[in-house]
Order: C-alpha cells, then structure tokens, then sequence
C-alpha cells in the first residue's frame, strides 16, 4: 500500500484546517476565523483501500510576536524533515502576495514535491478563480495545482488523489480506526476553545487556553484560561451567560467524542501572562 506524511503549510487564516478535515472526511481539527487558532502540529488521517494519507496541519507562518507564537513557529519550522510532500494553501479570495510568497520559498526550498490548493474558491466567479490561479502558478515548481473549497468539498476528491499518488509504498503509520494523533483530552480542549474562539471578541482568542482536568462516566471538567480580569469577565459573562452558552455549543461534539451524555463543567480562571510562560507551552 502507499503511506506517508503531508505537511499542509500556508499563512494564517487561509483554511488550512477546514481543508485538512475535508481530506479526512470529518473533523479532526478546529477551526474558526480568528488567525492562529491552529496552535499545536495535528495529524489528520485519510484512510483509503490502497493507501493511509497522514495530513500534518500545522500553525500558520508568521513573524512571533511572543513566546507562544515563537513556539508556534518553531513547531512549523521542524516539521518539514521528514515528509513526503507539501501541500500549500492559499487563499482565493485574498490577494496573493507578499506573505504567500514568503511561505513559498520555504516550501519549494525543501525540494519535495509540493501540490498547492487554492482554497474558498466558492461564490468566486470563475474568471476570478483562473486569474487567481495564474497568480499562484507563479510561486513556484509545482507538482500539481488545484482549485478547491474545503467548504463545499469542490474539487477536494481530486485534490486528495493528487496528493496519494505522490507517497511512496509503506505500511500505515496509524490504525485504520484512527483519525488523529490527538488524545481523547487535547480533541476535547480544542472543541472547547473552538467554542470559546467564535464567542469571543477583541484580544480575548488569543488569551485563551484550554486544559481538561477530567473526563468522568457522568463529567467532563475543564479549566479556560485567559491573562486578565477583564477577559475573565467576558469570557463568563452577564450572570455566566456567555461561559453557558460555550459549553452548550461544545457539549455535544464532547459527549460524541467521549460515547456518552455528560455534564460539561467550564471553570474559567486567571493565569497571567500565561503565553510568555515556558512551563505552560509545553503544556500545550
């Protein structure tokens, strides 16, 4: 059979997630609008007859502005050692530049075979999509080009293809059950913050963390962190409103997740400063 690894590398916010999880035919990562929600390096896994595609989405390039997204780019800087190929998304609906190009010379500097997705190619007219094609064809030596929308699944079949002739043979990295390489516990803290991340407004995204302190027959306990006082209160909310309605949201891809029905407890609590903490990202 054919296995391998795929790194899925592109700037932040172009739908690297979304698309990874379209690959593997369920959600395996979280996603939302707020750049750099993708903090930790994730393996998505598409099971075929042939072949086990392992998609390693990582955090989106970028310039680190503190110890978390330094961390983070680490994280994407030494995952590119011992893939097969890259697949590199951009955005069709923004334009490609700068940013774009920078991630490009990264990818095509590994001399792998790299296929590019353009991505959110929906509700785009289709001489917007050619032009934008053009622009990208222009990053590099590409394998393979594709125009796609993880949203609608336009194109990921091919796109899928495309990526499974470039691995070489192999036995399969994972179980043919397995879906990720993330615990029962990170799946659940991701849900949580995913919930939080489309709830939340202003500088809160970026403050928060997730850390589960259990997963019990009849409760599931997990610890929100933020950095300041202010934050705690919008994350909680008029008389709790807010920290309800995440965990309403959150509840039942926990408990699908976990088998059974639980009482998801959301404690939300104050750890300053928590992203310049070293102790604290390796906890991440």
């Amino acid at each position: 059979m054919k296995s391998g690894l795929v790194a899925v590398a592109g700037r932040p916010n172009v739908g690297k997630s979304t698309l990874v999880n379209a690959l593997c035919g369920e959600k395996v990562a979280i996603t939302s609008d707020v750049p750099n929600t993708t903090r930790r390096r994730l393996f998505g896994v598409a099971n075929g007859p042939d072949h086990q595609l392992t998609l390693v989405d990582l955090p989106g390039f970028q310039r680190p502005l503190d110890a978390l997204t330094e961390k983070m780019q680490e994280t994407v800087d030494a995952s590119f050692e011992d893939v097969d190929a890259v697949l590199l998304v951009v955005d069709a609906r923004a334009r490609i530049g700068a940013g774009d190009r920078f991630v490009a010379r990264r990818v095509f500097g590994l001399e792998k075979p790299v296929v590019i997705a353009l991505n959110k190619i929906d509700r785009l007219k289709r001489g917007h999509v050619f032009s934008q094609m053009q622009a990208a064809s222009q990053l590099g030596d590409f394998h393979a080009l594709h125009p796609v929308s993880a949203v609608t699944k336009d194109g990921v079949d091919e796109l899928r293809g495309d990526l499974v002739f470039l691995l070489p043979e192999g036995p399969a990295y994972f179980p043919g059950e397995q879906k990720t390489n993330l615990t029962l516990e990170e799946r659940v803290s991701e849900v949580i913050r995913e919930k939080a991340l489309r709830l939340t407004r202003d500088e809160v995204p970026h403050a928060i963390m997730v850390e589960v302190d259990e997963i019990g027959e009849r409760v599931v306990r997990a610890f929100v962190y933020v950095e300041a006082e202010s934050q705690k209160g919008i994350l909680v909310g008029k008389k709790g409103a807010m920290v309800r309605e995440i965990g309403t949201r959150a509840r039942p891809e926990v408990e699908a997740l976990v088998g059974h029905s639980v009482f998801l407890e959301l404690v939300v609590k104050v750890r300053p400063k928590w992203r310049r903490d070293p102790r604290m990202l390796e906890r991440l």
